[in-house]
């Protein structure tokens, strides 16, 4: 399945190491102004070689609209692009052709397709996420319409974890480090672990936080196709992603219900709640609150030091990668994380109302 969304639907194409990565935004509002310099910030901010703890790879990716945009404005129609790849290094990958790398994809996409392109993974890098972030900047233009912003960004890489709740942060400093962390003595620490396993050769993992503001109430479905249900499926679809929680999460299961219970109140202008444990949806429906989640990403597979593996014969071997690799991925997956997001709160809003916004 390459296709993404139900009334608001994203179909992306390309590999790793192709002529480029592109995709199809069908569904589209017409009439949406379509502002290309925040759609290449957005791609900006995914995009490698933007600090010295992400990956060296060089590419501008910058984004061709190819339909569906006429003076400026959606119409409505399918609207095309691409982001062409412009510093590939084959080369770097000619020693894993035969071989299956720890925790990658190659195995079981050998397995299933009987074929599979050893160079940087293929279909099954973490560059086809470009895709993923035109069509979320896309939706960001029409959720701004709806007054529903979304925010993430890297609350733990490693054992460095932020341990205040969200609304306790500036949320506009994230982007203020090369970690995206909004606490900058932490963001410090983050970074320099991250530059340490970077010279060791090795990748760390994390999580990364994402509120939702402005949702109105009523999104979801009461059984199947809960909220939160296609908001996990969404983040579970990241490369790297192994784990999803929302509102207060595991730690439910340490508490008592009169610990956690939102109440609701009349606050003048309709009905709220003194807190929001729930994260903004309950019986898988959202209640108005902020909804607020979180994903954990494990570390990058490739290791730039020796590893044991099988090649495609089955026989023991080692190897040791090469190329140009993220130590980790968490301050370029923040960007990815948010248009996910926001594909889905929209496709949603799209559904719950006939797919007019």
């Amino acid at each position: 399945m390459n296709t993404f969304g139900r009334a608001f639907r994203l179909t992306t194409f390309g590999e790793s190491h192709g002529a480029a990565i592109g995709g199809v935004v069908d569904g589209m509002p017409a009439g949406i102004d379509i502002d290309l310099e925040f759609i290449q910030s957005e791609l900006n901010r995914r995009r490698p070689g933007q600090s010295k703890i992400t990956t060296s790879r060089q590419e501008s990716d910058k984004v061709e609209l190819l339909s569906g945009v006429f003076e400026g404005k959606s119409t409505g129609c399918p609207i095309g692009f691409i982001v062409r790849n412009e510093n590939q290094h084959s080369q770097d990958y000619e020693n894993l052709r035969t071989i299956f790398r720890p925790s990658h994809a190659d195995f079981t996409y050998y397995s299933k397709y009987g074929i599979r392109d050893h160079r940087g993974g293929g279909r099954s890098s973490a560059r086809i996420t470009i895709s993923r972030v035109v069509g979320g900047a896309l939706a960001k233009l029409v959720l701004r319409q709806q007054g529903i912003d979304i925010q993430a960004y890297t609350s733990q890489v490693g054992n460095i974890a932020l341990d205040r709740d969200y609304s306790q942060y500036d949320l506009s400093q994230t982007e203020s480090n090369a970690v995206r962390c909004p606490d900058p003595v932490k963001a410090e620490a983050m970074e320099q672990l991250i530059s340490e396993v970077k010279a060791d050769g090795d990748t760390i993992g994390g999580v990364i936080t994402c509120i939702i503001k402005g949702c109105p109430t009523g999104l979801g479905e009461p059984e199947f196709g809960k909220l939160h249900a296609e908001l996990g499926a969404a983040m579970l679809s990241i490369n790297a992603v192994k784990g999803f929680e929302y509102g207060d999460g595991f730690d439910f299961a340490s508490k008592r219900g009169s610990e956690i219970n939102d109440a609701f109140v009349s606050n003048g202008n309709g009905i709220s709640t003194l807190t929001n444990h729930s994260g903004g949806i309950q019986g898988g429906i959202s209640n108005g609150q902020d909804i607020y989640f979180r994903v954990a990403f494990k570390p990058v597979a490739t290791l730039l030091k020796e590893q044991k593996t099988v090649d495609i014969e089955g026989n023991d071997t080692t190897f040791t990668a090469r190329g140009r690799h993220d130590p980790c991925v968490l301050p370029r997956a923040v960007p990815v994380v948010e248009a996910m997001a926001a594909m889905t709160v929209l496709d949603l809003l799209m559904l719950q109302k006939g797919e007019k916004v």
